[in-house]
């Protein structure tokens, strides 16, 4: 037998198949043999969908669970499934079970293989959560699942996980229970759907009766209670529990300002961040961000620097949704440095726990928040053997300076608000002076450079901090690898943020990039849809973002009405940046004025429409000469400054404008762009992989639209071996388009119509891909095929104005051609060839 080792919490869920024997005497033997097989068929599925491990089985249950949803998602499929068991057997009686659900701390060991084979089980549970688990399912009623205040908070928050089912089932607290055998009386609960649970309350049983106030008492219990009034009452108060936090797996919670009272200033914020940064460890806590904090301190017109302490701190909480409130101190006490921090209700406003760890002088500080946090970690349920997989000591982690951890702090606070671009990296350059080792700030200095567009700078930060492992937490270390995968192939990207993920599901950034990715390298919009909405929670800093995202989601998939709420929404929870895709969902159905509105009171709008968004919306108004002038503008500031993308992308639109609308020489400007992709297209790949090749695809693209056959094969013959065609999903698509116009120009259509009818069959398709199967069907004489594409090309307008590929540069092509569709079709309409 293996030994037992260290106490394990586990879900345990424990079930008894009512009157058996009574069932086996009505049956007869083979009867009740063929029943007992089917149900044991049944529990196999059952525990193999909810993960469960099944220990014990006769005519009762004893299964282990990581998660008490797991248990209670298979009491309830046991209890449905035993109902249809009985109504496919014919069996006369109901077929019910008994359950009881608890969650505690337990001993797990295996049988030797000699035992098993004398009749022992292969596993062995024990520890008092066993007995109350029993206790529970004793005092069930016939398909009453029973579940003890432990078990009942972490399932009923995990429910939403069961779905619409989930939403419909009914929670019943029966107060406190007394059982034998078990000193302290137990808060027992009920969860049942309605029409097959009872739903009612238990009986007493000579093992459990209720724990009833006196007031409800027997008379005969008066007089003795009137005797010993006093003392009741007074060991009443003395023995009532402390108040307690129903607190779940990936529950939130606010960190307090730190209260330093050593008086020493290297303490302020240096502990404040070690706090922070040793907490955000788990994966089982989630803490509110910092510019979240913020962002609520303004919605509730406090000034951004003012203090979150017990008061102003438990209503963020409550505003955010988090679950509790943490206030860390530092103080002097005795002559040692104690660090505590408490866990305060946000709804009381009472501290529900406190800890605190002491060290001898201040060089202690860092080991004694490492105690604490692990013992909050402990306090808020996460179980034991999980922090001590994931605490990794903060001068490990962080750094072991506190003058280093300051100079971090300061950074971070002065990132968020002032924004000053130099003193920021000045900091960070000194902490790491302090601590070379120091990776968080290398990882720091990424974040910051890719926030203002640097992006061959922050790769550069990202590398320097993965090159230092040892000093990463393992999410830091998965995180920096993921965003330095954000610029190469997109499948292991995709992968690699499925597997962060499911570690860290609530890191909201991550989930907005791989939305903001499915949009623009798969085209994907109902995807990217509902990754945005997984981040649509209040804990979310970009929370007013998230909305905008989704709107331009909707916006790709013509739901316009669903699209402009979004936007608005936005605007009203504070995102008042970008405006142009708010203006263009008015935009596409020609509200121009609504258009006008929304994009001028943006703050990329109070100018006007200028610049690419302007030569986007003069083309679509018909309006080429104010285009051109735009776009002309646009690539001037672009060649003058140093953004090689943006000097490239405006190039690009100034070829568009010659080739699409005659607004310049074409051959020319097609020539100039070509030239300025061999010239600057490395520097581009070096910031983002796609940008030449997909340029040189655009290239040809516009020299198909021309009917220009050797500029298409040029376009094909020198990006046919790029990497980038096989990986990225739209880059390729456009390379299946200029692989269709060759077929075409030479004479092919039909094999153009083979290669493309399947893509447009997909909602992924391109615009180009669309347009591309329309002049290959006009060519091949089938006038069907070539009028319902241009039918798309003239509604599908939301799409036409969301599509944004890898580079961004088939904007100006989709809205001409779009636009030439709809004028088309309008002139039908006029002479009466199509009906409205």
């Amino acid at each position: 037998m293996q030994d037992a080792g260290a106490p394990q919490v586990r879900t345990l869920l424990l079930t008894d198949l009512v009157d058996s024997t009574h069932l086996v005497e009505r049956l007869g033997d083979a009867p009740a043999a063929a029943l007992f097989r089917a149900h044991d068929r049944l529990v196999l599925e059952l525990q193999q969908r909810w993960r469960g491990r099944l220990i014990d089985r006769s005519d009762g249950l004893l299964l282990l669970f990581e998660r008490p949803i797991d248990g209670l998602a298979f009491a309830l499929d046991y209890a449905r499934g035993l109902r249809d068991l009985g109504r496919e057997m014919q069996v006369k009686q109901p077929l019910q079970a008994r359950a009881g659900l608890h969650v505690g701390e337990v001993l797990v060991w295996e049988n030797s293989a000699d035992a098993v084979r004398l009749g022992a089980k292969s596993l062995e549970v024990e520890g008092l959560a066993k007995p109350l688990a029993g206790r529970l399912m004793a005092l069930a009623r016939p398909g009453q699942i029973l579940l003890s205040a432990t078990a009942e908070p972490l399932a009923h928050r995990a429910a939403r996980e069961l779905g619409e089912r989930g939403e419909l089932l009914v929670w019943k607290s029966y107060g406190r229970w007394r059982f034998k055998g078990i000193p302290e009386a137990q808060e027992v609960y009920e969860v049942g759907e309605p029409g097959l649970a009872p739903l009612r309350m238990p009986a007493h049983t000579p093992k459990a009766w209720r724990d009833l106030p006196l007031w409800r008492r027997p008379v005969a219990l008066a007089a003795e209670a009137l005797l010993v009034a006093g003392m009741a009452i007074g060991a009443w108060f003395l023995a009532q529990p402390k108040p307690a936090i129903a607190f779940a797996e990936r529950d939130w919670v606010v960190v307090g300002d730190l209260r330093n009272l050593t008086g020493d200033p290297r303490l302020d914020e240096a502990l404040e961040q070690a706090f922070r940064i040793s907490l955000e460890q788990s994966r089982y806590v989630n803490v509110l961000g910092d510019l979240k904090v913020r962002d609520t301190l303004q919605r509730m017109q406090r000034k951004p620097d003012v203090t979150v302490d017990r008061a102003l701190g438990s209503e963020i909480a409550l505003r955010d949704g988090a679950r509790a409130l943490l206030l860390p101190t530092v103080a002097e006490v005795g002559g040692r440095l104690r660090v505590s921090a408490e866990v305060v209700d946000p709804h009381t406003q009472t501290t529900v726990y406190a800890v605190s760890a002491d060290g001898k002088g201040i060089e202690s500080a860092l080991g004694s928040i490492d105690d604490v946090t692990d013992q909050l970690r402990g306090k808020l349920g996460e179980a034991l053997q999980n922090v001590q997989k994931t605490s990794v000591p903060l001068p490990n982690v962080a750094t072991p300076s506190l003058d280093a951890l300051k100079a971090f702090a300061v950074a971070r606070r002065l990132a968020m608000t002032t924004g000053d671009r130099e003193q920021v990296l000045g900091l960070y350059r000194r902490a790491l002076q302090l601590d070379p080792q120091f990776a968080l700030a290398h990882a720091d200095m990424a974040r910051l450079h890719a926030s203002l567009g640097e992006v061959a700078a922050a790769r550069d930060e990202w590398r320097r901090a993965l090159a230092l492992p040892q000093r990463l937490s393992p999410q830091e270390r998965q995180m920096i690898e993921l965003m330095l995968l954000q610029h190469d192939g997109p499948q292991n990207y995709f992968r690699k943020a499925d597997e962060y993920l499911a570690l860290y599901p609530d890191d909201y950034q991550t989930i907005g990039r791989l939305s903001s990715n499915q949009w623009h390298q798969r085209n994907d919009f109902r995807t990217a849809e509902a990754l945005a909405r997984r981040a649509l929670k209040p804990q979310n800093e970009r929370f007013g973002s998230v909305h905008y995202s989704i709107g331009i989601m909707l916006l790709g998939q013509e739901r316009y009405d669903a699209a402009l709420a979004e936007f608005r929404l936005a605007r009203e929870t504070g995102f008042l940046g970008a405006g142009e895709f708010y203006a263009f969902a008015h935009e596409a159905r020609h509200h121009f004025a609504e258009a006008d509105k929304v994009f001028f009171a943006s703050a990329v709008g109070r100018t006007g429409w200028q610049g690419e968004v302007g030569g986007i919306v003069w083309i679509n108004r018909g309006q080429p000469a104010r285009a051109a002038a735009a776009v002309r503008a646009w690539s001037g500031a672009a060649d003058a400054g140093d953004d090689v993308l943006e000097s490239l992308r405006a190039r690009t639109a100034l070829a568009s404008m010659a080739v699409l609308h005659g607004q310049g020489d074409a051959s020319e400007a097609q020539q100039a762009l070509l030239a300025l992709v061999d010239a600057k297209g490395a520097a581009g790949d070096a910031v983002y992989p796609p940008i030449s090749t997909e340029l040189r695809l655009y290239a040809g693209l516009l020299s198909a639209y021309r009917n220009d056959r050797s500029g298409v094969e040029d376009a094909l013959r020198r990006t046919q071996d790029s990497a980038v065609v096989h990986e990225y999903q739209t880059v390729r698509e456009l390379y299946q388009v200029l692989q269709a116009e060759q077929e075409r120009l030479a004479g092919q259509p039909r094999l153009a119509m083979a290669r493309l009818e399947p893509l447009v069959r997909q909602d992924t398709a391109l615009v180009a891909t669309h347009w591309a199967l329309m002049r290959a069907a006009q060519a091949a004489g089938r006038a069907d095929v070539a009028n319902a594409q241009a039918e798309w090309l003239a509604t599908h307008r939301g799409r036409v104005f969301a599509e944004s590929t890898t580079s961004d540069v088939l904007r100006f092509f989709n809205i001409s051609v779009s636009a030439a569709a709809l004028r088309s079709q309008q002139a039908r309409m006029r002479a009466g060839t199509v009906t409205p």
